[in-house]
């Protein structure tokens, strides 16, 4: 019987908790491996990443050596499909095994960048707050007690900076991937068609894009569908 390894890495502020709900929909063929990243969950003490390159670095080292051991596969939603894409071309570079497929939610292509580019990571302590809330994606509670708030605020700004300032190269010729790609979007997030249709220049292979309902965090509320489509993706590689 054929198996799968799923790798995934989680947006600005995640943790590999996040996908733990993923395991009760995803065929028994399929490992679930969230990644934990630094700064975070059983990590916590770990230093922050300076640049997503820094990040990749240290996602390669924890998985480098279960690259040989059966087929994977990325998942990423926002800065972790940034990381999934850098990663890949790593991987690539290296001529280790590479995924039979990757996931890319909630991010454009990383060579199109969007028409109102924020830095949330430089504003003042209280707005940043104020804009981390509308976002969606962290818990309200957390901004309740100031002793998470201590942990979690210079995550939050650090994950932010390596995702905003994270740069596709300006002379970079784009080198696409050797394999079919998924790109998961929700319908009201701010994410141009240009962004989304510009994932096609990164493969070599089919680039099939599925819309979701909501925003940027739909992949909270979709879980059952985004699971769905990936056990039907793999399993008819």
């Amino acid at each position: 019987m054929k198996k799968f390894k799923l790798f995934c890495l989680p947006y600005a502020g995640g943790s590999a908790a996040m996908y733990n709900k993923w395991r009760q929909y995803l065929d028994r063929r399929i490992e679930l491996h969230p990644l934990e990243l630094a700064g975070r969950g059983r990590r916590i003490y770990d230093p922050l990443y300076d640049s997503i390159a820094e990040a990749v670095d240290d996602v390669y080292k924890i998985i480098e050596s279960q690259l040989d051991q059966m087929p994977y596969c990325f998942f990423g939603h926002s800065m972790g499909g940034i990381i999934a894409y850098e990663l890949a071309l790593k991987i690539k570079n290296l001529q280790r095994p590479q995924p039979v497929h990757i996931f890319f939610a909630g991010r454009g292509a990383p060579n199109i960048p969007g028409e109102d580019e924020k830095n949330f990571h430089q504003l003042p302590e209280e707005e940043f707050k104020k804009e981390i809330l509308e976002l969606g994606g962290t818990p309200r509670e957390f901004f309740e007690h100031p002793e998470l708030l201590d942990v979690l605020m210079p995550m939050l700004r650090s994950d932010f900076k390596i995702a905003e300032t994270y740069k596709f190269p300006e002379a970079g010729e784009i080198k696409p991937l050797d394999y079919d790609i998924s790109v998961f979007i929700g319908k009201e997030e701010e994410v141009t068609a240009g962004q989304m249709h510009g994932w096609r220049e990164h493969t070599a292979g089919i680039c099939t894009v599925y819309y979701f309902p909501g925003e940027h965090f739909f992949i909270n509320e979709e879980t059952e569908r985004i699971v769905k489509i990936i056990n039907h993706t793999l399993l008819s590689i």
